[in-house]
């Protein structure tokens, strides 16, 4: 049979090329013609377009390349099923674990690793090579996996490619005549390469190729436009430019301008056809992006002409579907997603990860939190809280909690642990999520139940897979079953789905065309993007393997290329969108293409269309608001500045008490009001001197920390933990002294048994006071850092030369629980008595004086002065409690640190040699000592019938919250 050399239709973009392609193929179709389109999701909208052109086809068929190699091998003697891409990580793992590896013995541990492997593989075997043109690991983990696809019987996708084209190419059986037609390719495979030479010598070969000689747009097309053009033998077509006829004349002007030489001066207007966004951070760019779609679906534009087009959806996939759900504009992404990255993925794995892995509470309560496990919202809320509030995190102490809490097994869980092989477990678990969420009628038709739909589907494909594995010998555990469901991947939505936006990337933007366009993420950066490097392939092989078709075109030559594309897909509007600045307010540097399109056109005119959005505009003008939510917000931000055009807006919708309530939201009166809080405090006569302390930091943070008595869901080793140990250590110490070594102060003769006291208090606290179930980690770190402390206060206490000696502990005042001479508590005044428990009085052993010692677990203590200016009453109240209620004469107060230099300050009466030896600038003569004391019950009554009486402000000390707050979001204050 003669050649028929091929046929090549080249040209720039919307010349005419696919146009004239499908014409021609439709004259063909009494000769059953074969149209090769890029994907299987252009092949239902090729098919609408041609029965635009024809009443109805009854001849002919579309497909993928890969369509026609599958037709190819179909009546092959010798063909072999294909291994799906979870078959190959499994036979990839199985290579690897046979293989004898020098230089990537340890990376071949990790999970990459195959598929680093898969993806070297897949371009040695598209580029036909065998594992002996190769050498080292990569042609021994090559061989390898060779070695097991032959041991099962199967192909990859690759192979039966290669086979395809090699059974063309010999058999004269293959093909009967039928004329081939494709189009919207730009890199063909070596197998792709070998088909078309191999169809140019049975049939007529028709190859349309977006491609003009010289122009930089095209560069990365230039080899294969070379070898299609020697294979053509001069049978080319190249049609001339035809933008203008169906795109309005800046769009026609930008296709043959962008990336070339011509000047700025021959632009046509842009009259808007060309405009551009710049917001700050992905949200503020993708919500211009949002408004404009809205005024655009207003104005009558179908939603389906409107196209998104993104260089990963991947990286803008969460903020779009953020932005345009809050504006509720009707989209759809046009790709694939792994599984795990839906709701319906995230919850099953999350499940089988605490079943069979180890998992702990976040993975168990991650999945219980879904609709898909059954359990009401309110009943996980409860039960987690309850563990988390415990710290328990082991799996088999979060089981046991839960299920007793639950009052019943998790059935989800016993399906996982129980079921006969995990296959069995994974096909029940997802149906049974289904039946959860949705009941046994039928599933609804929201977009959120389709998504579901998909990935149940997904997942049913993927145990397909795997059993047929299992038939051809395999092997299959938990973890395989895991991992090949975080690789599966689904279609997230159906591609030209009508009446909603499309969402794409640079790639599949290529055959598609829209009414307008908005090309988002022109940062530096994002795009060109950066190619990751193989780590079996590098560019010297690549280049020594030229031949096998390996070498790739320059990365920002490609970029270039699939920008210009998704330029020219617009016919009425392209909108180029960039962040101008992170979400922290950093600049961003643009898109070198970005600035390609704007030196094409005339810089003012360019200014003219260009519309930004600051980090600072956190609302839409009122008149310009997308939405009823952000005309709201708009209206409560208008409100500071003209307050009655706010009303008056507000009046006009309805919105009166949102306005009010968003006007108040950080300028609340704090006064105590209500009748039932008002009663509770206004009874009150007793108050706590750490609450007068509170009170006296901040009278709000009192109300808060004190009264609302916010409370962490999260159990943690934190300062008070550490505290209450201390004190309970110490208290044991202390008081077991007399009876375990016959002496009540620790001196250095003692020292040693003293310590040996010590650390068994230690070790009776934290094994009995310590609640929480802390990790390894976290007891270690407990007991080895307040071990490491409380033995240096005894030692620091040991070489005290202080003859007062510790007589009495944990001394309580003012409650029910104290000794009956110290139930009434101090008396303030007024009507009000102070509560509290003093930690230690050391008594002269000689006379009936003392001082009154608080522990302080971290470093700060506070001096006398601190205690005047900082109002911390503690010290000066306890040393009355000692004169008025226990009996004892007051000789001062010291606060005691049990952490870093483990310095006693406070205040000391001048002239008690009882006491020397501490800091000189803490005595105070007895007329300031006792004034300093009354002064302190002062202000103690002042803060309690201010309490009584409600009267709560936003009162910080200095005036200024300090950074160490977290209150401030319940106060309302505005912050820097």
């Amino acid at each position: 049979m003669g050649r028929m050399p091929l046929t090549l239709l080249a040209g720039p973009a919307n010349a005419g090329k696919v146009e004239l392609l499908l014409d021609r193929y439709l004259d063909s179709l009494e000769r059953e013609p074969v149209l090769i389109v890029p994907n299987r999701s252009d092949v239902e909208r090729v098919e609408r377009d041609l029965l635009r052109r024809t009443p109805v086809l009854l001849a002919g068929r579309i497909g993928t390349f890969d369509d026609l190699f599958e037709r190819l091998v179909r009546e092959d003697p010798d063909t072999r099923p294909v291994a799906t891409d979870a078959q190959r990580v499994l036979i990839a793992r199985r290579a690897i674990a046979r293989a004898k590896l020098n230089g990537l013995g340890r990376s071949a541990r990790f999970g990459g690793f195959a598929d680093a492997l898969l993806a070297a593989v897949s371009e040695l075997e598209s580029g036909l090579l065998d594992p002996a043109e190769l050498e080292g690991d990569l042609a021994r983990l090559y061989a390898g996996y060779r070695e097991e696809l032959d041991a099962l019987g199967l192909w990859d996708r690759d192979l039966q490619r290669r086979r395809g084209a090699e059974r063309l190419a010999g058999d004269l059986g293959a093909w009967h005549g039928e004329p081939v037609f494709a189009y919207g390719f730009e890199d063909l495979t070596g197998a792709e390469w070998a088909l078309l030479e191999a169809l140019a010598g049975r049939t007529d070969v028709t190859v349309s190729l977006p491609y003009e000689p010289g122009r930089a747009a095209f560069a990365s097309l230039a080899g294969t436009a070379e070898d299609l053009a020697a294979l053509a033998s001069g049978r080319i077509e190249e049609l001339p430019p035809r933008s203008g006829e169906v795109a309005r004349p800046a769009l026609a002007y930008l296709e043959r301008a962008l990336f070339g030489p011509a000047a700025p001066g021959e632009a046509p207007p842009l009259e808007g056809a060309i405009r551009y966004f710049e917001g700050a951070g992905p949200r503020g760019a993708l919500e211009l992006v949002g408004e404009e779609i809205l005024g655009l679906l207003g104005a009558g534009t179908p939603p389906e002409r409107i196209g998104v087009v993104c260089p990963s959806l991947e990286r803008l996939r969460a903020p779009l579907d953020t932005a345009f759900g809050s504006l509720g504009i009707p989209h759809g992404f046009e790709g694939r997603v792994r599984l795990a990255q839906t709701p319906f993925g995230q919850a099953l794995l999350a499940l089988l990860r605490f079943a069979w892995l180890g998992g702990g509470r976040r993975e168990l309560f991650a999945f219980l939190r879904t609709p898909f496990s059954g359990l009401p919202r309110t009943r996980v809320d409860f039960i987690e809280g309850r563990l988390r509030g415990r710290a328990i995190h082991t799996p088999e102490r979060v089981l046991e909690e839960t299920e007793s809490l639950n009052e019943g097994p998790l059935v989800a869980l016993e399906l996982a642990k129980t079921a006969a092989t995990p296959l069995e477990a994974v096909r029940g678990l997802a149906a049974s999520m289904l039946r959860a969420a949705y009941g046994l009628d039928a599933v609804g038709a929201g977009e959120t139940s389709r998504q579901d739909l998909r990935a149940y589907d997904a997942v049913a494909r993927l145990a397909g897979e795997l059993e047929d594995w299992i038939a051809l010998g395999g092997t299959l555990e938990r973890d395989d079953v895991v991992s090949a469901l975080e690789r599966a991947t689904m279609l997230l939505a159906t591609p030209a789905e009508p009446g909603h936006v499309a969402v794409l990337d640079l790639l599949r933007a290529r055959t598609r065309r829209f009414d307008v366009v908005f090309v988002v993420g022109l940062e530096e950066g994002s795009l060109p993007r950066r190619e990751p490097a193989s780590p079996f392939l590098d560019e010297d092989q690549r280049r020594a393997l030229a031949s096998a078709r390996l070498q790739r075109p320059d990365q920002v030559s490609r970029e270039r290329y699939l920008f210009y594309t998704a330029c020219t897909r617009a016919l009425e509007r392209l909108y180029l969108v960039r962040e101008a600045a992170t979400d922290e307010g950093s600049p961003r540097e643009p898109s070198p293409f970005w600035d390609e399109v704007r030196a094409v056109f005339p810089a003012d005119d360019t200014a003219r269309w260009t519309r930004r959005r600051a980090l600072s505009a956190l609302t839409w003008p009122v008149e310009t608001a997308p939405s009823e939510r952000e005309r709201l917000r708009a209206v409560a931000a208008l409100w500071p500045v003209g307050p009655g055009a706010a009303e008056a807006l507000a009046a006009g919708n309805g919105w009166e008490r949102r306005l009010d309530r968003a006007r108040r939201a950080f300028d609340r009166p704090t006064r105590l009001v209500n009748p039932a809080v008002h009663a509770w405090v206004g009874t009150r006569t007793t108050f706590g001197v750490t609450e007068l302390e509170r009170f006296a930091d901040c009278s709000s943070a009192w109300l808060f920390e004190r009264v609302v008595d916010p409370k962490t869901i999260d159990a943690e080793v934190d300062a008070m933990l550490r505290g209450q140990v201390a004190h309970q250590v110490l208290f044991k110490f202390y008081s077991g002294l007399p009876k375990e070594l016959g002496c009540e102060q620790v001196s250095e003769p003692v020292l040693d048994d003293a310590l040996r006291f010590l650390r068994a208090c230690f070790d009776d606290a934290v094994r009995g006071g310590v609640r929480l179930e802390l990790t390894e980690l976290q007891r270690r770190e407990l007991e080895g850092s307040l071990w490491r402390d409380l033995e240096q206060f005894v030692r620091a206490e040991a070489r005290s030369e202080l003859p007062l000696v510790p007589r009495r502990f944990e001394v309580s005042f003012g409650s029910e629980r104290s000794a009956p001479e110290l139930q009434r508590g101090l008396d303030l005044g007024g009507g009000l008595s102070l509560s509290g428990k003093i930690d230690r009085i050391d008594l002269d052993p000689h006379s009936a004086s003392g001082i009154v010692q608080d522990y302080k677990s971290g470093k700060s203590v506070h001096s006398a002065a601190q205690i005047e200016s900082e109002l911390r009453l503690q010290i000066p109240l306890y040393m009355l409690v000692l004169r008025d209620l226990v009996g004892i004469e007051p000789l001062g107060g010291l606060y005691r640190a049990l952490a870093g230099e483990r310095k006693a300050r406070g205040v000391l009466r001048a002239g008690e040699e009882t006491v020397a030896g501490l800091n000189r600038n803490d005595y105070l003569d007895d007329e300031a000592f006792w004034a300093l004391t009354e002064r302190a019950r002062d202000h103690a009554r002042g803060f309690g019938e201010r309490i009584r009486q409600g009267d709560v402000h936003h009162d910080p000390k200095g005036n200024e919250c300090p950074s160490w707050c977290d209150l401030w979001p319940m106060c309302r204050v505005r912050r820097a």
